[in-house]
């Protein structure tokens, strides 16, 4: 793995002989720190209810627990883009897309961050877009001040506070549109690798949609019995 910044660890050699790269992780911090003070406050409140509620309370805020806590999981904790040097891979709420460089046609960052692989679009939910990040960084460029960026995008004078991207050819830019022409970057440089060829693949996450179905199940037949 890597740093949330996305900087590789070098691994073992890849078939043309260059040195391979451990997997890059984009992944939305804010999103994830919500997901897991989402889960504390349920779990808590969860908690209260099967200890002290009264007449079905605590069966049906049992029952509850998968249908609230795996979409949560789903939309905050899960999402995250990992790519080497042979593919993309795509972690969305309930799908996973397994790209190879070649099959790749385009990443782009307009209202959301999409994937074009093999003629179709695929949104790219680890990666969100935000048009005030977005409208700090055009600002601080227009102010021609100091463009120096850190890495962990704290404000100095008037530097902006857009965090900076391992391998972004502009730094000054918002983190989604970082991100997104790192990738576009990779896909270019490694779409003639004869490991980075095959089909794309969309996986189901299960693990995720059969909890949520059973508490879904489970919360209905509570309340109608």
């Amino acid at each position: 793995m890597t740093d949330s910044d996305g900087k590789p660890h070098q691994g073992s050699a890849a078939p043309d002989g260059e040195p391979g790269y451990a997997d890059r992780v984009y992944r939305s911090v804010p999103g994830v720190i919500s997901g897991v003070l989402l889960l504390a406050v349920a779990g808590w409140l969860i908690v209260d209810a099967a200890l002290n509620g009264t007449g079905k309370t605590p069966y049906v805020s049992l029952a509850a627990v998968p249908l609230f806590a795996f979409p949560v999981i789903a939309y905050t904790l899960r999402p995250a883009v990992l790519a080497n040097d042979r593919r993309i891979v795509v972690r969305n709420p309930w799908r996973t897309i397994t790209a190879p460089w070649a099959a790749v046609d385009a990443l782009r960052a307009g209202y959301s961050v999409e994937l074009l692989a093999e003629g179709k679009k695929y949104q790219v939910w680890a990666v969100p877009v935000s048009l005030r990040q977005r409208k700090r960084a055009s600002q601080a460029r227009q102010r021609g001040g100091d463009q120096h960026v850190s890495r962990m995008g704290v404000v100095f004078g008037n530097r902006p506070s857009t965090p900076e991207v391992q391998g972004s050819s502009d730094p000054t830019r918002a983190w989604s549109d970082q991100v997104t022409g790192v990738l576009q970057e990779m896909a270019e440089r490694n779409a003639s690798r004869p490991d980075a060829t095959g089909p794309v693949v969309v996986r189901w996450c299960w693990w995720i949609i059969a909890p949520t179905l059973v508490g879904l199940a489970a919360l209905i037949t509570v309340i109608a019995v």
